[in-house]
């Protein structure tokens, strides 16, 4: 006898293939586990004007990097006449590229990138170099070390420091050192190297505000700060931003956030819009970017609607699986009920049986009468093929003519299958008696309508198609119900006299 443990380990392999290979499309492409769930979209266009110098100009705009909580999704130019490319230079921030041989006049170029609001997305932050030694001319170190002395013996760490200096900035009346320094400088200039000369890593970003259905806006400047493990931004005069302020981050410290050669007056502004789209839609568009030709994704869309229901087939066949062996339910035919099931997901359930006990009822009559006749199998068989197709004809043109549109789709089901159906009922009625026929019958409709009813449900039809990995875990079910030899449930009703006897 083969010891159980190998047997187990190749279905405990199946489990944990599946599982996480499911996991990892969820992480990497985004896929929901659950259908209908939404993702907030944001739409920005960003809108530049110049005017041109009559020959070649270039325009240069720095692009937003990669962020947590946000992930790109998609962008586009509208810029007639102009070439246009994406290029990262090695800064960490891409720039979007525009050329043209001959500008002349005033010229307007458009950018427009979506963002899918991402709360799981996390980018790695890396920890930034020494901090550079800030060249403060005099009086203005004089007012700088001033500030600073006040406010650091009142932290205690880059955060805490930074909150100081945000209250020291925000004291009215300000100091005359503060006021000195912001008489020559800008506020976020003040606030990024007043920590620069405390040793703390800090720069000025500007970052977008997104709010939905703002026109013409401009940039917020902005400071980041380093406080030990992560980027935290500042606004100098509120203090620290929450990241549910939904502010996103477009430049940092360089390059300028436009830059224009071959043309003076440059300017742009920002236009945000926000729509939800099913995360689904957006992780397929990413899957299709992504394809390595395996992807479902990849099918044309006719043969993604057939592969939707061919994914069905295994949960279909767990069911049946499970009644037979657990339960101990009698079936005409081994895997019929799985494809009456896929039968009623095209026809609905209600009409569906109706069809289909009209068909058989019809065939097993026709058939009754083909037994006078002491045909051969084959010829029996091929006979009724004949007389199904023929009843499936007439149920159509029939429904078709009084206006009943589901009588149409009884094309769905197996007529092959039907055809031997009703040889085989017929066979076990002459055998066995009609008790037998109504037995296999109601047990073959009975496992078709639990089919039905796992296949129908809208989390099976997503997972299914999806996650076609979570197929594993079914083979997996299955080996085991294969493995299965005690008693089934059908059969505990013979010891129902052990227990009235006690």
């Amino acid at each position: 006898m083969q010891p159980r443990w190998p047997f187990l380990v190749f279905i405990g392999l199946l489990i944990l293939a599946g599982i996480s290979t499911a996991a990892f499309r969820h992480q990497s492409y985004g896929v929901p586990l659950l259908p209908g769930q939404q993702h907030t979209v944001w739409q920005v266009e960003a809108r530049i004007t110049y005017n041109a110098r009559n020959g070649p100009a270039q325009v240069l705009l720095t692009l937003p990097p990669e962020q947590s909580g946000y992930r790109l999704i998609g962008e586009r130019s509208a810029s007639t006449g102009y070439g246009f490319v994406v290029s990262e230079p090695g800064t960490g921030q891409r720039l979007a590229h525009w050329s043209k041989r001959d500008a002349r006049g005033e010229q307007l170029l458009y950018y427009e990138l979506e963002l899918m609001q991402d709360a799981s997305r996390q980018v790695e932050q890396a920890a930034p170099g020494p901090v550079p030694l800030i060249e403060w001319e005099e009086p203005y170190r004089t007012a700088a070390l001033d500030i600073l002395s006040r406010v650091m013996p009142q932290s205690a760490d880059e955060f805490t420091l930074a909150q100081q200096l945000v209250l020291e900035i925000g004291t009215v009346p300000r100091d005359q050192s503060l006021a000195l320094l912001l008489s020559q400088y800008s506020l976020s200039n003040v606030f990024a190297d007043l920590l620069s000369q405390a040793n703390v890593p800090a720069r000025r970003v500007q970052a977008l505000l997104l709010e939905d259905g703002r026109r013409r806006q401009s940039l917020t400047n902005l400071v980041q700060v380093w406080t030990g493990d992560q980027w935290r931004l500042f606004h100098p005069t509120t203090g620290p931003i929450p990241a549910s302020a939904r502010y996103l981050l477009w430049q940092t410290d360089t390059p300028a956030v436009l830059e224009v050669v071959g043309g003076t007056g440059s300017s742009i502004s920002f236009s945000v819009i926000s729509h939800t789209r099913p995360s689904l839609e957006l992780a397929q568009d990413r899957a299709r970017q992504a394809s390595t030709g395996l992807s479902l994704y990849s099918l044309p869309v006719e043969e993604q609607s057939l592969f939707k229901l061919v994914m069905l087939l295994p949960f279909g066949a767990l069911v049946t699986v499970f009644m037979r062996v657990m339960i101990g339910v009698q079936t005409s035919g081994t895997f019929m009920p799985v494809l009456l099931a896929l039968a009623f997901l095209q026809t609905e359930l209600a009409p569906g049986l109706i069809i289909l006990l009209f068909v058989v009822t019809l065939g097993l009559m026709i058939r009754s009468y083909l037994s006078s006749l002491n045909l051969l199998l084959v010829a029996r068989i091929a006979i009724l093929v004949l007389i199904v197709i023929g009843i499936m004809t007439v149920v159509s043109v029939l429904s078709y003519q009084l206006g009943l549109i589901r009588g149409l789709t009884i094309t769905f089901f197996p007529m092959i299958i039907i055809a031997w159906t009703i040889e085989r009922m017929s066979i076990v009625w002459e055998e066995n008696g009609p008790w037998e026929v109504l037995i296999q019958g109601s047990g073959s409709l009975f496992v078709a309508i639990s089919a039905y009813l796992v296949m129908d449900q809208a989390v099976t039809r997503h997972l299914a198609f999806n996650f076609p990995e979570l197929h594993l875990i079914v083979l997996a079910l299955i080996l085991l119900l294969g493995r299965y030899t005690g008693y089934r449930l059908s059969e505990l009703r013979r010891f129902a006299s052990l227990s009235e006897r006690h």
